[in-house]
């Protein structure tokens, strides 16, 4: 057969060779027939039973998770009951199959189409998204409605299966810790999408938003999947598959290499210490940081302790929670973000607002500001913690110094009231703030004066320094780390911090991209935090550089303009030692 590639998203890197395996989508064999009126009872029955069904299948899946699973697995099964729970799709199709005597696929199915169409209306990206959760919600209750087993089943030698589907739930998607598929390839799904966020978290090459892949392959078609390029190639000739093994191959190769630095000092060759830190979720995800070799935790998003529920996390649960991770680490600092709600993190919280363009509107520091009590139960959390190891505080999303300094009001108001209450905290916590809008960049040498360290967002400061949504296809093309003003307002930001000998950190996309390592050392950053998957290959770009060779082409490219000349000096830099 005649190959041919297709174009999607590459949102898990690395190379796999493999016969497709294609997940039924159910939604698709759904039809419409009547019931006969003295056969509702019995539907609604039916109806009733995979409800329950699902219900059991997900609450084992949930209570099989391996303790070493990434902590946001449960979070989405549990989005997955709640969705499953709710009236919505767990009532309301029963009144449809007696109203319409139609037959039960049918009636959730018109129910699902009338829930997304809601999700459809809504303008943030990552809320629309979710619709997707509802989908595959009901795609699970269809399955059962019309007798299909499993849909992932194993046909080949799981390392040579690759699973292609419209869309895979969270929850199928949990088998991956059983079984060691080689990749897993969609037609739906972003970058934000649960699926995307899964694929990272287990170290596959993955693509989404493919389109028409499930329609274009056939089962057992052999298929190449390039998750770093987001790339396809179906039906591969002799040649290419030659081609794609020796990258595959070359890939595999320097994986295992990498784990022969895990040990060793983040240093530089002209001795530079380089500290290299993890982002972390929940408390679970400990696991992977110790397997990288971190030296610490350079950003504990707390937010998703308050996510996929509708309550807020009182203050001995968050308590714990910080506790559990700072005995874990022992002496090795654990920064803790305060909530950086809103935007595409919704809690209950947000619930209870709505804004015409969240990303701009009450999120993070300022919706904590605007909920004390809410701040201040956090904070009294935190500080509790910060006894049992190396804690600091990083506010997210400052602005201005007014908005700080309220901040750190509410921050003494904490410490009082723990004091009056004779708990013990660290009375010397350090404490800093995220440089991620381009009036904090641009103000970072006041900012710099009254905290003790900075960290700079870059995901969030390329998105309003260039006005990107980034979660929007139609212009991610234009989101890009090297745009001159990102570079200048780094730049500015690290020259702040130090003038006032304050420690400079970056925690966003940049500083796990191996290919802005050196670029980012070199401009003067000390500290660097990412997904544990990146911290050996950041590492060895580390080992490998000389901040004082690359000194002067890095003064060079902040005078260019223009991106391509930007990325051609990059590049020689990357090839510097």
């Amino acid at each position: 057969m005649t190959p041919f590639s297709l174009h999607g998203i590459g949102v898990s890197n690395g190379i796999a060779i493999g016969k497709a395996h294609l997940i039924s989508n159910a939604l698709l064999e759904v039809v419409q027939y009547d019931i006969d009126k003295k056969n509702i009872h019995h539907e609604i029955k039916r109806f009733e039973d995979a409800i329950a069904a699902v219900r059991i299948d997900l609450n084992k899946i949930k209570s099989q998770l391996p303790s070493d699973s990434p902590g946001e697995l449960g979070a989405f099964i549990d989005t997955h009951l709640m969705i499953l729970n709710d009236k919505s799709l767990s009532v309301l199709p029963k009144s449809i199959i007696e109203n319409e005597k139609c037959n039960a696929e049918w009636a959730i199915k018109k129910q699902m189409d009338s829930v997304v169409n809601q999700f459809d209306q809504i303008e943030d990206q990552y809320l629309r998204e979710r619709k997707q959760d509802v989908i595959q919600v009901v795609e699970r209750v269809i399955k059962i409605l019309l007798g299909h087993s499993n849909q992932i089943a194993v046909k080949n030698k799981e390392k040579l299966t690759i699973l292609v589907a419209h869309d895979i739930s969270p929850a199928d998607a949990l088998h991956f810790k059983n079984h060691k598929y080689a990749a897993f390839i969609t037609d739906g799904g972003g970058v934000t999408s649960h699926t995307a966020i899964l694929s990272r978290s287990l170290n596959i090459p993955s693509i989404v938003a493919l389109q028409n892949a499930r329609a274009l392959i056939r089962d057992n078609d052999l298929i190449i999947v390039d998750g770093t390029e987001g790339v396809v190639i179906v039906n591969p000739t002799q040649e290419i598959q030659t081609h794609y093994k020796k990258i595959q191959n070359s890939w595999d190769s320097e994986q295992e290499k990498l784990q022969r630095i895990k040990t060793k000092k983040s240093i530089t060759k002209d001795g530079a210490p380089i500290h290299l830190f993890a982002n972390i979720e929940v408390p679970n995800d400990i696991v992977s940081v110790n397997a990288s070799g971190a030296s610490g935790i350079g950003l504990f998003r707390t937010e998703f302790l308050f996510m996929n529920r509708q309550d807020m996390p009182n203050e001995e649960e968050q308590f714990q929670a910080y506790k559990k991770v700072a005995e874990a680490m022992g002496k090795r600092p654990v920064t803790i973000r305060t909530l950086d709600s809103g935007a595409d993190k919704q809690t209950a919280l947000d619930n209870k607002k709505t804004s015409p363009n969240p990303a701009l509107g009450l999120r993070a520091i300022r919706l904590c500001l605007s909920e004390p009590k809410v701040f201040m139960t956090q904070l009294r959390a935190i500080l509790r913690a910060s006894q049992f190891g190396n804690i600091k505080i990083l506010f997210p999303m400052l602005s201005s110094i007014s908005e700080l300094r309220q901040t750190k009001l509410i921050l003494e108001r904490a410490k009082a009231s723990l004091r009056k209450e004779k708990v013990k905290f660290d009375e010397n916590i350090l404490i800093g703030g995220m440089i991620e809008i381009p009036a904090a960049a641009i103000s970072a040498d006041i900012f710099a004066q009254e905290l003790d360290f900075l960290s700079i967002g870059t995901n969030d400061l390329i998105q309003y320094a260039l006005a990107i949504d980034r979660t929007d296809d139609a212009v991610s093309h234009l989101y890009n780390p090297l745009h001159p003003a990102v570079l200048r307002l780094i730049a500015l930001t690290i020259k702040s911090a130090h003038k006032y000998k304050k420690s400079i950190a970056i925690c966003g996309e940049m500083a796990g991209e191996p290919k802005l390592t050196k670029l980012l050392i070199a401009m003067g950053v000390e500290q660097l935090s990412m997904h544990p998957s990146h911290i050996l290959s950041v590492k060895q770009q580390v080992l490998s550089s000389s901040i004082k060779n690359m000194r002067t082409s890095v003064i060079k490219l902040l005078n260019l303009n223009e991106v391509d000349k930007i990325e051609t000096l990059v590049k020689k830099i990357n090839q510097s030692t």
